[in-house]
C-alpha cells in the first residue's frame, strides 16, 4: 500500500518552511558545524517537515551554534524556538515547528544514532546503489 501524501500547502507554508530550512543550514555552515544531515519528514512524521542533525567539536560549540541559530531564526524570521538541553550542551534540541535541529556532541550523536533510528541510513545507501 503506498504511503499516504499530503495534500501541497497553497497559503505559502511551503516557502516559509524553505526559507527556515534554508537559514538553519546557512546558519550551522557559518558556524562551522559537522556531518550536518536533513531528513525530510514529510510523509513520514507530523512533528516537523526537516529534521536536522549536526555535531559540534565541544559543548562550547555546540552551545554557540544553538545560541546563534535561535538569534537568527527570531531576527530574520520572527520566530520563537523552543530550546532543550543548552546548559549541558551535550545534544541540544531545537524546535522550530516545521524544522527540529538536533545539535550533538559526536560521541553522544554517535550513542543516540538518530539517522538509524529515522531509516535515514538506509535509504541513502540505496539510493547510491
Amino acid at each position: 500500500m503506498p504511503a499516504i501524501q499530503p495534500a501541497p500547502r497553497s497559503d505559502g507554508a511551503n516557502e516559509r518552511v524553505e526559507a527556515l530550512h534554508g537559514l538553519v543550514l546557512r546558519s550551522l555552515d557559518d558556524d562551522q558545524a559537522q556531518d550536518v544531515v536533513t531528513i525530510p519528514l514529510t510523509g513520514k512524521s507530523n512533528i516537523a517537515d526537516h529534521m536536522v542533525i549536526a555535531s559540534g567539536r565541544s559543548t562550547r560549540q555546540v552551545a554557540s551554534m544553538a545560541q546563534k541559530l535561535t538569534e537568527r531564526i527570531k531576527q530574520d524570521l520572527g520566530r520563537n524556538v523552543r530550546v532543550e538541553g543548552l546548559p549541558v550542551a551535550d545534544w541540544v534540541l531545537i524546535d522550530a515547528e516545521d524544522v527540529i535541529i538536533h545539535l550533538f556532541r559526536p560521541e553522544v550523536r554517535s550513542f543516540y544514532n538518530l539517522e538509524r533510528m529515522w531509516g535515514f541510513e538506509e535509504s541513502a545507501t540505496s539510493a547510491a546503489n
